[in-house]
């Protein structure tokens, strides 16, 4: 079994993986389609911050994340393309899901990298997006002033989304297996 994760260790590949998993998810961000009745847009950013997680492990992943919201707070055209620019996006109605991008990739990584198991990194997987989720409800309801609100706005739109996204995830995660002739 081997994953993208943890199949080369040597400091130059993990920086690498680093790298391609950054610019990954700011080319995801790009994809943002607007939902009625909610100020947060549907990406493909939640699918790439699991997948970060169970392929190249929880603290690479978590550093992967870092690495992009701060190159997104200093103004780099990272994160979606609507919204307030730069670290004011960190407050804004996205910013709780943001914010949570480095614990969720790190809790999908601990959880589900190298696992050989579809369920268990699928599971992985799920679980690091209810720590986005934790974290877009927490500023939601602090914009709104309402967990019901917030549940409305930012999880009900996007909750069946997610949870087909995590289970791709799971699948595209496992271990390769050798092609013998």
């Amino acid at each position: 079994m081997t994953t993208l994760a943890l199949a080369a260790r040597t400091p130059r590949s993990r920086a690498l993986g680093i790298l391609i998993c950054v610019a990954a998810l700011a080319l995801s961000a790009q994809i943002a389609i607007p939902l009625p009745g909610t100020p947060v847009p549907l990406t493909f950013t939640p699918f790439v911050v699991v997948l970060a997680g169970l392929l190249l492990g929880p603290l690479d992943a978590a550093g992967a994340m870092v690495a992009y919201l701060v190159l997104g707070a200093l103004g780099a055209p990272v994160f979606a393309p609507m919204g307030p620019p730069a670290l004011a996006r960190l407050l804004s109605p996205t910013g709780g899901y943001l914010l949570a991008y480095p614990l969720a990739a790190a809790v999908a990584g601990w959880l589900g990298a190298q696992r050989p198991m579809f369920a268990q990194r699928a599971v992985a997987a799920l679980a690091g997006m209810l720590v986005i989720y934790a974290g877009g409800l927490a500023q939601l309801m602090i914009i709104t002033g309402s967990l019901a609100t917030a549940a409305v706005i930012g999880v009900l739109p996007f909750a069946a989304a997610d949870f087909v996204k995590a289970l791709v995830a799971g699948a595209v995660s496992g271990p390769r297996r050798d092609i013998q002739s």
